[in-house]
């Protein structure tokens, strides 16, 4: 028995798309998941994989030298980026994408709190501002031991401290332990200090506590909450 032509073409058609269907769910499970970077890998060594679900941040920011102490408190909310400062004088709510000339100090007062508080982060945050290098092996400046060493250089515009690098000392876990500030890059530290007394605030493993060598120089963080 002979099938009309047409018909013969209709089956050919249907046979080829049952065989290009059953391929599609093999496809799909081959399918690469993206590799994370090394700066990505780091940070989650931090708790960056849980940051998604901060809904809202607050920190009281300490600093005592000798016998000086100050503090100011913030509030962040990411999702909308609303930023509150509280002092012993003041309060103040902005938006960062608002910020103008009378704002501007109080925006750099935060970003600066924040960045000490959530350095790790801004690996991943800031990756296009800045170069990195990595160093399986180097000297701690405080402790002396031997450590990885992550260095980063910011470029040359944009930000409020355009230019300067940080280094970044890890202890055998990947966690920073000790870091070091240098303004525009100079060869000699700015400021060498401590990263201790970590606690877990809703996944975020921040690093509550830093000194310098001598102890004269103590900054720390206190009030985290997360939600």
């Amino acid at each position: 028995m002979k099938f009309p032509f047409f018909l013969l073409v209709l089956l050919t058609i249907a046979f080829t798309g049952c065989r290009e269907a059953s391929k599609a769910p093999e496809m799909a499970m081959t399918q690469e998941v993206p590799q994370k970077t090394l700066l990505e890998k780091l940070a989650d060594k931090h708790g960056f994989e849980h940051w998604d679900k901060v809904r809202r941040l607050q920190f009281t920011f300490n600093v005592d030298r000798g016998e000086n102490h100050f503090e100011r408190t913030w509030i962040w909310e990411p999702q909308t980026n609303t930023v509150t400062s509280i002092t012993a004088t003041d309060t103040l709510t902005f938006q960062r994408d608002q910020v103008d000339s009378l704002i501007l100090p109080t925006d750099a007062a935060f970003i600066n709190d924040k960045y000490w508080l959530l350095a790790p982060y801004q690996w991943v945050w800031d990756q296009d501002s800045f170069t990195h290098e990595y160093q399986e092996t180097a000297q701690a400046p405080i402790s002396g031991e031997n450590a990885a060493k992550l260095t980063i250089v910011y470029g040359n515009e944009g930000g409020y401290t355009p230019g300067d690098a940080y280094d970044f000392y890890f202890g055998k876990d990947s966690v920073v332990r000790e870091w070091v500030f240098r303004k525009g890059n100079q060869p000699e530290p700015s400021l060498a200090t401590t990263w201790e007394q970590y606690q877990d605030a809703g996944g975020l493993q921040i690093s509550t506590h830093h000194q310098n060598a001598e102890g004269s120089f103590k900054l720390y963080f206190t009030g985290v909450q997360v939600n």
